[in-house]
């Protein structure tokens, strides 16, 4: 007898306000690029008296950029500056697909797509100026964040809930997971741990 998967319920949940269409693109992302600052940071930029530069990165987007990479969805950096602190953060998270100072994100996502052996249909980018917006009108599945620019937000397929630095990012790989049915995994994995809560 074919066994029946069922999905999970927190993958219904996460769907559950979707446009069918977007869940649609989203189940065919394989790789799935971020912009840096104001979808992985909150845009902000904090120079040191040395002139050194930090930005804050939010843990939850982190762990959701680790679902994918365990899901066999690839996961890439996409970004207009250039510094060490994409680098070291792209390297705690196992990412090796890092571009900085790229200023044409369309042709590098074309050449992370055919190194990996897909389409641009099958790439997804997280962005929120207009340095990206060439990248999100030609990629499969676009996303952006509330506080981007209206011009943005009409151009995409999705935007978060949240803003960039704040969750944005892990709002769209829990809909990407959940679209292709990975979420519920990590979250049966984890029920083991939570013991009587899923109960």
């Amino acid at each position: 007898m074919k066994s029946v998967s069922i999905p999970h319920p927190a993958e219904a949940l996460v769907l559950a306000r979707v446009n069918p269409q977007v869940i649609e693109r989203a189940r065919e992302v394989r790789l799935m690029a971020f912009d840096i600052d104001g979808i992985l940071t909150d845009g902000g930029l904090w120079y040191g008296e040395n002139g050194e530069l930090v930005k804050r990165f939010n843990s939850l987007d982190g762990y959701g950029l680790r679902m994918l990479r365990e899901s066999g969805i690839a996961v890439a950096f996409i970004t207009g500056r250039k510094g060490p602190i994409v680098a070291r953060r792209a390297a705690e998270l196992g990412i090796e697909l890092v571009q900085q100072g790229v200023r044409d994100k369309v042709q590098a996502l074309g050449a992370m797509a055919s190194g990996l052996g897909c389409s641009l249909d099958q790439v997804g980018f997280m962005g929120d100026d207009i340095m990206d917006l060439a990248a999100l009108q030609r990629v499969g599945f676009s996303a952006s964040v509330p506080n981007a620019p209206a011009y943005i937000a009409q151009a995409v397929h999705w935007v978060a809930s949240t803003n960039g630095g704040h969750g944005a990012a892990r709002e769209c790989c829990d809909l990407i997971l959940a679209a292709q049915g990975r979420l519920g995994p990590f979250l049966l994995a984890n029920s083991v741990i939570l013991g009587d809560v899923t109960q």
